[in-house]
């Protein structure tokens, strides 16, 4: 099972003006440590400041290398889809072909709120919005017009579905994606064992479980996270490596750990554990 860190995007105790040199930094230090990839999250009407998901991943981009980019999830169903298609092939381009994509309707009724969306018809949407991004990423006119592909970028990138409980999501990721990335934050352990075998009997192999809250410290701040966190790692090092343990016998190819801002240290040792 390979192991990613998850970096959550909000204000943290950053020095002034130095927000893009400590992402940088952390960035450079979580690819030098030799993880898979580096995974962001997207949310914007929750009542706390967050970065724009691709707009971050552009930045991280320029400070690595190697290491893979991703968003667990994207949600689709609250842009327009051509301008997103625009803006993800860009970020494809930039990071010269390390952009993971994953994508969902959103679950939460106040970003659409926001964004005055159709909080109702999001799966509606989402389904619609995928089949125009993928024919614009063809190059297919959709519209009236083209979106040219960049080159490189044609086809555009990975998309792994976003889905914890609906059969037909899970099904869907199977057959017409190239992952499923339930979360840990909102799928049980129950959740994640029924849905693993709806996703290998429909024929999916890159199975990643995204949103594992990592603390070994005992943190207060990791409190209400392991109240609410049906899945993590905010434990004592011997339970977290059972936990980790039994994520890797459910038949997750990945995981995606998320720790305090900064504090890569318990991701390191969580992974050292396998």
């Amino acid at each position: 099972m390979r192991v990613s860190a998850m970096i959550r995007l909000g204000p943290g105790a950053e020095a002034p003006g130095r927000l893009l040199g400590q992402m940088a930094d952390y960035a450079r230090r979580i690819e030098a440590a030799g993880f898979s990839g580096i995974w962001v999250g997207d949310s914007l009407g929750r009542g706390r400041p967050t970065l724009d998901p691709l707009v971050a991943l552009a930045a991280l981009a320029a400070a690595t290398e190697r290491v893979e980019l991703g968003i667990a999830v994207l949600q689709v169903s609250l842009r327009h889809p051509i301008e997103l298609a625009h803006r993800v092939q860009s970020v494809q381009a930039l990071s010269g072909g390390r952009l993971r994509l994953g994508v969902g309707s959103g679950s939460t009724k106040a970003d659409f709120d926001l964004l005055g969306g159709d909080y109702d018809q999001r799966f509606r949407t989402l389904r619609s919005s995928l089949e125009i991004m993928r024919r614009a990423w063809r190059g297919e006119p959709v519209n009236g017009g083209t979106l040219s592909p960049w080159p490189g970028c044609e086809g555009g990138p990975p998309l792994l579905m976003g889905a914890w409980r609906s059969p037909r999501w899970i099904t869907y990721a199977a057959r017409e994606c190239q992952g499923w990335t339930p979360s840990g934050r909102y799928s049980s352990w129950e959740d994640l064992e029924a849905g693993m075998r709806i996703y290998r009997d429909a024929g999916g192999d890159n199975a990643v479980l995204a949103n594992v809250a990592v603390d070994l410290a005992s943190r207060p701040e990791s409190a209400a996270v392991a109240e609410v966190a049906h899945v993590s790692l905010v434990c004592p090092p011997d339970e977290a490596r059972r936990r980790l343990k039994r994520i890797e016998q459910l038949g997750f190819d990945e995981v995606l750990l998320v720790s305090h801002p900064g504090v890569l240290e318990d991701i390191e040792r969580v992974r050292d554990s396998l």
